[in-house]
């Protein structure tokens, strides 16, 4: 099997993860590894048994296919240069800052038949594989994604940081266009929004509600959904499924009997699943289970969301700005 040889642009936290998944994958060769900081890129292509660049563009010749892991206001730059090389991309999340720019990018790839992945990697949860032979037709969802502060991807909204996970697997389980949105949101200790709750509704009369925060004590990140005659619960960091199916049986108080099943799995690398699912589509030419559409699909709900919560911040100051005056 010919080797895919691939490179990674941007080692910073997560980069250096997608760099040392590439070094140690069966028919991938890295090639190089690029950061401003030369340190940085010294550092990890030492690790990873590659080059060290501090200029992408010098790297994009020599490989077949690269993952982007730059702050996201880069992503449409530097993935343009990517494309215009001919060079295959995985794209950490979420795929730009703008839908004009996502556009852009899926046109392009799409005119020169490169591979666009986006890096929503809660996809490659085990528990996330599993709970889909279980779901029938959601009508209420519940989701939660709570963690510590982290100083660490806080140039981004925690919509764009935390939530649009959540967004991408609610939009690929609800198979029905979204109706309406209902928002709250507010900054806590950064100047963007640090936690939020949107409520989505969809044409099929589908609901959910989305809840994240990033200044929690503690971490959750679950997920409930309700269907006829049955109920899932998802547990993504414990890697478990519980799944509730409603029984003819009639019990004491009345309600009706139950079928529980608890589905766990052993401790997993989604990343690695990720890189590996990116690499066989590099080969076979074949579209990634989240495509650069999907990741659109996905921002365009999330920048919904976040244009949402600013114009109720903003009608919110009003208010208190006009209660002053009227006190004097």
């Amino acid at each position: 099997m010919k080797k895919v040889k691939a490179g990674v642009i941007g080692v910073g936290y997560l980069g250096k993860f997608h760099a040392q998944k590439y070094a140690g994958m069966e028919g991938v060769e890295l090639i190089g590894v690029v950061d401003v900081d030369p340190v940085m890129a010294g550092k990890i292509a030492a690790e990873c048994g590659c080059a060290p660049f501090t200029d992408y563009r010098k790297l994009l010749p020599l490989v077949d296919a690269v993952s982007i892991v730059v702050p996201t206001s880069y992503h449409h730059q530097v993935a343009l240069d990517c494309i215009e090389a001919g060079v295959d991309i995985l794209l950490e999340k979420p795929i730009t800052t703008t839908l004009e720019e996502a556009d852009d990018l899926i046109k392009r790839t799409d005119a020169k038949k490169l591979i666009l992945q986006v890096g929503h990697l809660e996809r490659f949860n085990p528990a996330v594989q599993a709970m889909e032979k279980f779901l029938t037709v959601p009508v209420f969802i519940e989701s939660s994604r709570i963690s510590p502060f982290k100083n660490r991807g806080v140039d981004v909204d925690v919509v764009l940081d935390l939530m649009i996970h959540d967004i991408d697997i609610i939009l690929s389980i609800v198979k029905s266009p979204l109706k309406s949105i209902q928002t709250v949101g507010a900054p806590v200790v950064t100047a963007t929004t640090d936690i939020a709750n949107a409520r989505l509704v969809f044409e099929n009369g589908a609901t959910a509600n989305v809840t994240v925060s990033r200044i929690a004590r503690t971490t959750i990140r679950k997920m409930r959904i309700f269907q006829p005659g049955s109920y899932i619960n998802v547990d993504f960091a414990g890697r478990k499924v519980m799944t509730i199916h409603l029984t003819d049986e009639i019990q004491a108080n009345g309600a009706p009997g139950q079928d529980v099943e608890v589905t766990s799995f052993p401790a997993s690398d989604a990343l690695k699943d990720e890189i590996a699912h990116f690499m066989e589509c590099v080969r076979t030419r074949s579209e990634p289970l989240v495509s650069g559409r999907v990741g659109r699909q996905a921002l365009d709900v999330a920048l919904q969301v976040m244009a949402q919560i600013r114009e109720g911040q903003k009608l919110e100051v009003y208010r208190q700005v006009a209660a002053a005056l009227h006190k004097r």
